[in-house]
């Protein structure tokens, strides 16, 4: 049975995480957290690392680990260096110390010919969106698979179509990005990041330009996402996202990173409450 299918199946029959954990034991023999859907052991594995811009270091002891199908986040204020930690995820920045991997690339041997095939196995949400303008949601999501390599039309135009039912927006796709909600935007940026059937998505401040219910909505789908295999680290300092859904935390300051505890887990297939 298709992961999606069995996740879609409990939801609507209103199975909470507790049973849903007890199936994947039974079928897969191995708890849901656990499960290796792309065949690595870690989606994200850096160890005993220095994150530096040029020669400047930026930040000392980096200890993290991300597993497949989870969701974490890095917290940290404005400058204290998470986007430099993307960037290094990414392969814009080298990692020039300590250990790291990044869905099966080891980085300390990334070599620059190599990056965009990285990349194409990362999906990566912005803050700002960056939809191209001159064309329609459609075309910004079929033009993802043209700039790797997807010459088949009918192929990209299908998966775009996928990925916009996806995240809720399949009568969307003629629409211009200006014509869009800020919230719209974000899920059409998601479903962007979707296209290239990613193992990890970076998402750098996702919810920074919305509203508190529109940020709601983005962060269920994208714990969602997360839920049916593809790894989510995002950076923020909305400490409130962090109250309403809990997940791993790792936290930037001073130079440094550690592991925030006492976080529950994030039920993307219960009912929010503010409660």
């Amino acid at each position: 049975m298709r992961l999606g299918t069995v996740f879609q199946s409990f939801s609507r029959l209103g199975v909470k995480s507790l049973y849903r954990e007890a199936y994947f034991i039974h079928y897969f023999h191995t708890p849901l957290h656990k499960l290796n859907f792309f065949g690595v052991s870690a989606i994200i594995s850096i160890k005993n690392a220095s994150i530096f811009q040029q020669k400047t270091l930026i930040i000392q002891d980096v200890n993290l680990e991300l597993g497949v199908s989870e969701f974490m986040y890095l917290i940290g204020k404005t400058g204290s260096g998470k986007s430099s930690l993307l960037k290094t995820i990414y392969g814009e920045l080298p990692l020039t110390s300590g250990i790291g991997s990044v869905v099966g690339d080891n980085l300390l041997k990334l070599k620059t010919k190599n990056i965009p095939l990285l990349r194409r196995k990362i999906g990566i949400v912005f803050q700002d969106f960056q939809l191209l303008n001159d064309r329609n949601v459609f075309k910004n999501l079929t033009f993802v698979l043209e700039c790797t390599g997807g010459k088949n039309k009918k192929v990209n135009e299908k998966r775009a179509t996928e990925v916009l039912k996806q995240v809720g927006l399949e009568n969307m796709g003629t629409r211009m990005p200006f014509e869009l909600s800020g919230g719209e935007q974000q899920r059409v940026s998601i479903a962007r990041a979707l296209m290239n059937k990613p193992q990890l998505i970076l998402a750098d401040e996702p919810t920074g330009n919305l509203d508190t219910e529109t940020s709601q909505e983005i962060m269920r789908l994208l714990f969602a996402i997360a839920a049916e295999g593809t790894s989510v680290l995002m950076a923020t300092h909305d400490m409130t996202m962090l109250e309403n859904f809990p997940a791993r935390v790792m936290k930037v300051e001073e130079g440094k990173m550690r592991e925030l505890s006492g976080m529950n887990n994030f039920d993307p297939f219960q009912a929010f409450s503010a409660e």
